[in-house]
């Protein structure tokens, strides 16, 4: 009985943990800015590698070429837009 008392709490506690940190995580990120957009484009580059990365090492190698280009393309939009955000920023 005290087992299952603590295994009880203890996953309780776990996700109310889990829970509060990952929306403090979610508020860091600020993709407003044209800093925050580079950053962004830098994280998408990383998960191309990772994820064709994962593709080929299991021989699924047409899938690691459409995730690393889907992953790409996402990484030049944000690039483009921090871009286009520091320009319209200079010039105004």
């Amino acid at each position: 009985m005290k087992r299952k008392i603590r295994q009880l709490l203890t996953v309780t506690s776990l996700g109310l943990i889990l829970s509060f940190t990952t929306a403090s995580a979610n508020a860091q990120e600020n993709n407003n800015t044209s800093k925050g957009e580079m950053k962004t484009s830098g994280s998408e580059v990383k998960r191309a590698g990772t994820s064709a990365g994962h593709d080929i090492k299991r021989g699924r190698v047409v899938r690691a070429g459409k995730h690393f280009g889907k992953h790409s393309g996402r990484a030049g939009r944000h690039f483009g837009r921090g871009t286009r955000k520091a320009v319209t920023h200079v010039i105004s």
